[in-house]
């Protein structure tokens, strides 16, 4: 003979299967997420977590083995794509910017830019130099939101407007490896690469990103002054644009300010 559980005791023991045992999950994730974060103070005496989640298909052709890639330092720039633009200074003026969205909307369209990587004008050839519409060289106010290294040695640094603004938007911005001893803009590429690696390396409990993206929690208020880059590597895939996939939708645009010339951590207002 079948016995019947009270309606009460089989719905208590239904609940308990299905959430494993009276255990919470989503509280679970949150302590797990929470384990992986870090807190570092910066030399302004501000305080930032960060946690490392995201990682990013390579975005460059890396030198191969024997030639010269092998003998690079860490500092050293060991990509291949429109190497002459990106180790490169635009000879322009500076505009400021007070908005990354204000920039954002200054710049030629995707759309324009991609009639011009078909048209060949722009390829990913090391010898890529900077087009007209590159030709600019801009400051901007804006917010670190995260940042990872790449295997060419560039930071990979995801700006953002103000927390709070909206909508949203996100441009990536790179500090790039140096070119070779004796190469034009070693020195001056030289200043940013520092400063960003001075930033990180002397703020306490402090480190410099690596492949995976470091979220920083505020984000970092950055002046940032740099070169305006179209991004023909990724004008046409494949794979995913780069960034990190939880930001992207808000990220418009495959231009960059690339290289950085400049870049000041918690700038005055």
């Amino acid at each position: 003979m079948r016995h019947r559980l009270p309606i009460g005791v089989a719905c208590f023991v239904a609940a308990v299967l299905v959430l494993g045992c009276g255990k919470e999950p989503d509280k679970d994730q949150d302590k797990d997420k929470d384990k992986d974060k870090t807190t570092f103070t910066s030399p302004g005496g501000k305080k930032y977590a960060v946690h490392v989640e995201e990682f990013d298909a390579p975005h460059d052709e890396t030198e191969k083995e024997g030639t010269g890639a092998a003998a690079a330092s860490d500092d050293d720039y060991v990509g291949k794509d429109r190497k002459a633009a990106k180790l490169s200074i635009a000879d322009a003026k500076i505009v400021p910017f007070d908005d990354l969205a204000d920039l954002l909307e200054s710049l030629t369209s995707d759309e324009d830019m991609k009639k011009l990587v078909k048209a060949g004008t722009i390829t990913t050839a090391p010898t890529s130099d900077r087009v007209k519409e590159e030709k600019r060289n801009v400051r901007v106010r804006a917010w670190l939101y995260a940042a990872s290294r790449e295997k060419d040695h560039d930071f990979h640094l995801i700006l953002g407007r103000e927390p709070g603004k909206t909508p949203k938007k996100f441009m990536t911005a790179e500090v790039s490896g140096l070119p070779a001893l004796g190469a034009d803009f070693r020195a001056e590429l030289k200043v940013p690469r520092d400063a960003f690696k001075t930033f990180f390396t002397t703020s306490t409990n402090g480190s410099l990103p690596g492949t995976g993206y470091s979220f920083y929690s505020p984000p970092i208020p950055v002046l940032v002054e740099g070169s305006l880059f179209y991004d023909a590597t990724h004008a046409f895939g494949p794979g995913p644009r780069p960034g990190p996939a939880s930001l992207r939708p808000d990220m418009p645009t495959i231009w960059e300010i690339h290289p950085i010339s400049k870049i000041v951590f918690e700038p005055s207002p």
